[in-house]
């Protein structure tokens, strides 16, 4: 078993709780001999990304560092216990690493040597918020042993509120054309899922008719990677004042959506022939309106003067000799008697 000296630091002669000073990764926190860097306290990152914990450390002459172990506890436990380790640099030991930070965790720095003990966890979930703190293992005068680090990191992660980035260029129908999203987060975690969706007038959510995709990953260091993903289509008019969405789906049930709008350019020569087109089918299409619009005139024409004769056909005798009978009427009134007699 490790002989821990962390207790004896701990009540050292020497200010346990020192600052000696700034260097190039933080502020420096003293153990007598033991010093730890970090670069901030508190950190704070999104579900589905990636953290770094910067961290350096120096220790007295005759210790030779071997492994870096952190541990992740309650903020006031005085030391985190080995059930707790979430990162152990030793693969041989016994002391496992908790099950649900297995595989996510790696150090930026193998040679401990270095005295390089920064880390970085990948996907990162809300409940990885909590205090982590670093320990040191190796041999001391032959013997070996260990000693943790009473200043702690205290990570807080919250819901993912990056958004992807999607690139659209100038669009004309009929050229092909690509659109690019990229993932939020630098990270060499788990590669996310990346889809694409297009919403047309109707409303209704389908993806882009004959388009190819490409996913792509970029190793930008070896702890950085940035995910993309490539949509190639041929615009149409169709896609013209419509929407394209970007999906990001992260492990676990993170995700995040980009939605862009699609501004397509109408090619000048495909508009002329569709013009021509169109002009030759508006011709053909007002001849034949004319002459159905003639023909309906006639056949209305031609009901109206069958009906018509048929009604006078109909007309009753009776109604014809009475008005005949009207016009042969001698008018008796009695001042065209006066006007007769006075000529006489």
């Amino acid at each position: 078993m490790f002989v821990l000296i962390w207790a004896t630091l701990l009540f050292s002669v020497r200010d346990s709780s020192a600052d000696t000073g700034v260097s190039a990764w933080g502020r420096q926190h003293c153990v007598g001999r033991y010093c730890v860097t970090l670069s901030e306290r508190e950190l704070t990152a999104q579900a589905g990304l990636c953290v770094v914990i910067p961290c350096s450390f120096t220790n007295a002459d005759e210790f030779t560092p071997k492994h870096i172990v952190w541990h992740k506890c309650e903020a006031s436990q005085t030391k985190c216990s080995d059930d707790e380790i979430i990162f152990h640099s030793n693969k041989n030991t016994d002391k496992k690493a908790q099950a649900g930070f297995e595989g996510r965790v790696s150090r930026l720095e193998p040679d401990v040597s270095q005295t390089n003990c920064s880390i970085i966890i990948n996907d990162l979930e809300e409940s990885d918020s909590g205090s982590y703190q670093l320990r040191v293992t190796g041999v001391r005068n032959g013997k070996q042993d260990a000693f943790s680090f009473s200043q702690r990191v205290t990570v807080s992660v919250k819901g993912l509120i990056q958004k992807a980035t999607v690139m659209i260029p100038t669009l004309t129908e009929g050229q092909q054309a690509t659109l690019t999203c990229t993932a939020p987060g630098l990270c060499s975690g788990s590669v996310p899922e990346i889809t694409w969706t297009w919403r047309g007038a109707g409303g209704t959510e389908s993806y882009i008719t004959g388009n190819s995709t490409d996913f792509k990953t970029e190793n930008l260091t070896a702890f950085r990677q940035r995910h993309s993903s490539t949509l190639t289509f041929n615009p149409s008019a169709e896609h013209h004042n419509t929407n394209v969405t970007c999906k990001i789906h992260f492990t676990g049930e993170t995700t995040t959506e980009k939605t862009s709008g699609l501004n397509v350019n109408f090619n000048v020569l495909h508009v002329l022939f569709a013009c021509k087109e169109m002009s030759g089918n508006l011709s053909v299409k007002l001849l034949v309106s004319i002459a159905a619009v003639s023909i309906l005139v006639n056949i209305i024409f031609i009901i109206y003067f069958v009906l018509f004769w048929n009604s006078r056909k109909k007309m009753k005798p009776k109604e014809e000799e009475q008005t005949y009978m009207s016009l042969q009427k001698t008018d008796v009134l009695s001042e065209y008697d006066v006007i007769c007699q006075s000529l006489n």
